[in-house]
This record gives structure tokens, C-alpha cells and sequence, in this order.
């Protein structure tokens, strides 16, 4: 659909997966759909949603900021307490600010840390030093990208060509 989109905006073509053609939106919507192609249907038209395309810009993946959320907090400390090392599933993980919020401690990135039931009722509301704890690891602010996040999906053969492995690993010749 995101491909679809593109075409229309004009910020990118399409390219028919047999001939390797370039089409702008109104010439790739007055084809008809390949055997199996998804399309999308309107009141007059069923446009094939292209497989490939080419875009006729590109500034690279904007720099984003990873979202402070408990999910994301999660993922950080791969769901393990930051005390003690263990992984005692979701329902006993509690989140834990290394500054206590009552002395000044903030809920964000490089103070919240998760910690099992046991440990965040160690700790209480003191400073590390005063429950005599340790850090496994310093808590800090990720920088993944989304497409980190993004589960990868099946190659379609019509991509082989301009992403296949062997093409891009290949010696070249000098």
C-alpha cells in the first residue's frame, strides 16, 4: 500500500517485474494485475500494487529518537532485572529509578532500570550506595533504528535483482 502511495505522490516508479519498465502512477494504473498480484480496487479501477519501485529521491533514514516507553524500556534491559541478573518473566519486572523520584530522580532513559519484585523492594527508596546494590550495566539511551524493529519479510524473486546476496558479495573485477 506504502509502495502504491509513492507512486501516486510521484516521489517514486514503479517497475513491471516482467520487462523491468518504468511507470508513473497513470501508466502503472492502466496495467493489468499479473496472476496473484494484489491490487487495489476503487469504484472504476483495480490498480496492481507494484513489488518493486525505484525512488527518485533519497535523504537516508531520518535520525529518530527512541520513544521512552515501558515496552522499549523492556527490550533495553532484555527483560532482565538490573540487579541481580534475573529473567523472571513480565508480571515480576518492575521498573526502578536509580535516583529515587522523592530525591530529584526523573523517569527517563539513564535513570529507569528494571528490576524483579525482590530487588526493587530491596532497594526501596535509597540510593544505590545506601542498599548496597550494583548495577549490572549503566542505564543509558538506546539509539536503534526502526528498521531494527521491523520484521524482515520474504524476498520476492522479482527483487533478486536489485538485492539479491550474491550480487552485492560478489568480487569485482578489476
Amino acid at each position: 500500500m506504502d509502495a502504491v502511495c509513492k507512486v501516486y505522490e510521484g516521489v517514486a516508479r514503479a517497475i513491471h517485474p516482467a520487462d523491468y519498465t518504468l511507470h508513473d502512477f497513470d501508466s502503472w494504473a492502466s496495467l493489468k494485475a499479473l496472476e496473484g498480484q494484489p491490487c487495489i480496487h476503487t469504484a472504476t479501477l483495480a490498480i496492481p500494487v507494484p513489488e518493486i519501485i525505484v525512488l527518485a529521491r533519497y535523504t537516508g533514514v531520518p535520525e529518530r529518537c527512541v520513544t521512552f516507553s515501558r515496552r522499549n524500556l523492556y527490550r533495553r534491559d532484555h527483560y532482565t532485572c538490573q540487579y541481580c541478573g534475573a529473567r523472571p518473566g513480565t508480571e515480576e519486572l518492575t521498573i526502578d529509578h536509580v535516583v529515587p523520584r522523592s530525591r530529584g530522580g526523573g523517569s527517563n532513559w539513564t535513570n529507569c532500570v528494571l528490576a524483579c519484585v525482590s530487588c526493587n523492594r530491596k532497594k526501596a527508596d535509597r540510593s544505590i550506595e545506601e542498599a548496597k546494590m550494583v548495577l549490572k550495566r549503566k542505564p543509558y539511551k538506546p539509539r536503534w533504528t526502526p528498521r531494527l524493529l521491523v520484521a524482515r519479510v520474504p524476498m520476492k524473486t522479482s527483487w533478486e535483482r536489485f538485492v539479491s546476496e550474491a550480487y552485492w558479495n560478489v568480487e569485482l573485477a578489476e
